[in-house]
């Protein structure tokens, strides 16, 4: 089994829980395309209605739109009732790390305006503690990124400009740019997200701590469901 299916195993089944009626969050990237899909397929079908979703990425827009999804914005709907997303690293407090697509701070607003974030993993996302394989994607605005760069580098990181396939730099959504750092293992990721969003010019970081309430797990074993167990008010 490749890790494509198993990604696609980890995101139809989270999508189980999107139901009738709901507002929904709808992720970016490889493995949350697979949710999307499933999403249109029961709308299709009828066996959901009265759905409408927020999508984290502008790509993730124009797969919905495509694929039928009717679509809303957070200014219409300010809570969601369910998002469905990937990961990059899971640790085993359920902390991720995200962006590797490259929309970590919608990601991060429509995550923290849900009252439920599933994520869908395949088994090889899973860490013993955050950085161990994956670099920290950090959103920063274009005027004085080698400045945020220097910075970065001084909390331990080997810092990285995000480049296209095309040379070019990356540039998010919003218009920004993303330095991937390599922090390697990290032992405090609470002190360090803090020491990050300290800067000006830094916009968003790529740890997501506190914020997954379930982490679907996709293996040549089956399907584990892990869940953080906690209520969030919103």
């Amino acid at each position: 089994m490749d890790i494509a299916q198993l990604k696609q195993q980890a995101a139809e089944y989270a999508a189980q829980y999107v139901t009738s009626g709901m507002v929904v969050g709808l992720g970016h990237g490889s493995t949350a395309i697979f949710a999307v899909r499933d999403i249109a397929a029961r709308l299709a079908t009828g066996e959901l209605k009265d759905i409408v979703a927020v999508p984290c990425s502008r790509q993730t827009e124009a797969d919905a739109r495509a694929l039928g999804i009717p679509l809303t914005t957070l200014e219409a709907a300010p809570v969601i009732d369910v998002t469905i997303d990937g990961a990059d690293e899971v640790d085993p407090a359920l902390n991720l790390i995200k962006g590797g697509g490259g929309a970590l701070l919608r990601e991060k607003i429509v995550a923290q305006a849900s009252r439920r974030e599933i994520i869908a993993v395949d088994e090889g996302k899973l860490v013993p503690v955050l950085g161990t394989v994956w670099a920290v994607p950090v959103e920063v605005i274009p005027f004085g990124w080698r400045s945020q760069a220097n910075y970065l580098a001084t909390l331990g990181a080997e810092v990285t400009l995000r480049r296209s396939n095309d040379g070019e730099p990356f540039r998010t959504d919003q218009g920004n740019l993303i330095l991937d750092c390599r922090f390697g293992p990290i032992a405090q990721p609470e002190e360090l997200a803090s020491q990050i969003r300290a800067r000006a010019g830094i916009i968003e970081h790529g740890m997501c701590l506190g914020i997954a309430d379930d982490v679907i797990v996709a293996g040549p074993a089956g399907i584990r469901h892990l869940q953080r167990k906690q209520l969030r008010f919103l």
